[in-house]
């Protein structure tokens, strides 16, 4: 462990109006040092994760981040970026300054503005984190990509539809409970399960209940070394940490395991000392419920092509062996680009800390976080547990 979390701040994700870019970072900046108990005078550096890919026209936002106090002036500030792992990238990176002795404390902040790009523009948008010489032309855009898949991994391990309804169904239930979900609302099993007006199909056997929501918002944390850590209010520890990345053309993989996700998993754990069996709960990218599906067979939880029972027979439910995505993961409590990781690294240290409110499970101990960007491209997990 060379790392802690002790401060974070996550705004409401969804359909924010009035809201830019530069007030989430100002809101979540503010929020997360007032949180760990610092002025902005003491952060020694700040990393911005950032997609955009042309959500906003403001490009260079790195510094948006000083607007937030004055006294950020001067502090060197970096924006990282890769694809739908923005957020984890930028985490990364200021675990990397603590561990170098180059800064005492970190601000990592998230952001993504998405609903006030037009429709058909943010499908442009997203699909430029695929390989476009392959998939620029697939129909509906990154839905398509992900269709594809569900498509493929149907044709080798059978129709799995079932499976998907449930963990849609899963995730929207564990969102009521999420204050920050965009969508709070239980849509049941029979609803996501079934093709309706209200849920048709979007791309190959993914329904609209199976794709993640377009969001805005913002989520931030505190980093610092663990001597200062354990002097602090509170403090979770990033045990291991992995970033592993993979081909970002899906035909030079076998893309249905996600084996740059494995790969990641296996590291993380294996530099944290643990097993999966001592996690105590999971935060993964459901960007679609294929992808949960399938990570659940990536993180060995399951045996390959055996994903679906996971979820059929109750394991990651929050009363089941392993509970994933207790938060309502990306599916119910949305999927602003740049805000994604840091925002799952936020719920699993209020987890770990007790301040989950209506989510919080009993005492849990260990949590591992998964977050990926593009087809399981740049692939992210931590794992972490309270210090103090």
């Amino acid at each position: 462990m060379t790392a802690a979390m002790v401060g974070w701040a996550h705004t409401p994700f969804g359909k924010l109006g009035d809201e830019t870019v530069e007030s989430l970072i100002t809101r979540v900046t503010t929020d997360a040092l007032a949180d760990a108990g610092i002025g902005a005078d003491e952060v020694d550096e700040i990393v911005l994760g950032h997609f955009n890919g042309g959500f906003s026209p403001q490009e260079f936002t790195a510094s948006l981040v000083l607007q937030a106090d004055d006294r950020l002036r001067f502090k060197p500030a970096t924006r990282v970026e890769n694809a739908c792992a923005t957020g984890s990238g930028a985490i990364h990176q200021g675990i990397k300054s603590i561990r170098a002795g180059t800064a005492r404390f970190v601000l990592v902040v998230g952001v993504e503005q998405m609903t006030k790009t037009p429709g058909p523009q943010i499908g442009e948008n997203l699909l430029k984190a695929s390989y476009l010489p392959e998939d620029g032309d697939i129909p509906a855009g990154f839905a398509g990509v992900f269709g594809k898949i569900a498509g493929m991994y149907f044709q080798r391990h059978g129709d799995q539809s079932d499976a998907l309804a449930k963990i849609a169904a899963k995730n929207h239930r564990n969102g009521v409970k999420n204050p920050f979900a965009q969508m709070r609302k239980d849509l049941g099993y029979d609803f996501c399960r079934a093709e309706s007006e209200k849920n048709p199909y979007v791309a190959g056997p993914l329904k609209r209940t199976d794709c993640s929501l377009v969001s805005d918002g913002a989520a931030a944390v505190v980093l610092t070394d663990l001597g200062t850590a354990m002097r602090m209010n509170k403090a979770v520890a990033f045990r291991g940490a992995a970033h592993v990345q993979d081909f970002l053309p899906m035909s030079k993989r076998d893309i249905i395991r996600f084996e740059g996700c494995a790969e990641a998993w296996k590291r993380a754990l294996s530099s944290a000392g643990v097993s999966l069996s001592d996690l105590s709960f999971v935060e993964t990218h459901d960007c679609f419920t294929i992808a949960e599906l399938i990570e659940y067979e990536a993180m060995g939880l399951t045996a390959e092509g055996e994903g679906a029972r996971a979820v059929l027979e109750g394991w990651t439910e929050p009363d089941g062996k392993l509970p994933v995505n207790v938060s309502g993961g990306l599916k119910a409590k949305g999927h602003p680009i740049g805000a994604t990781g840091v925002s799952m690294h936020v719920v699993s240290a209020m987890q770990l800390a007790g301040e989950a409110g209506d989510m919080q499970l009993a005492g849990p101990k260990l949590a591992g976080i998964f977050n990926m960007g593009g087809a399981a491209v740049a692939n992210y997990v931590s794992i972490l547990q309270p210090l103090r």
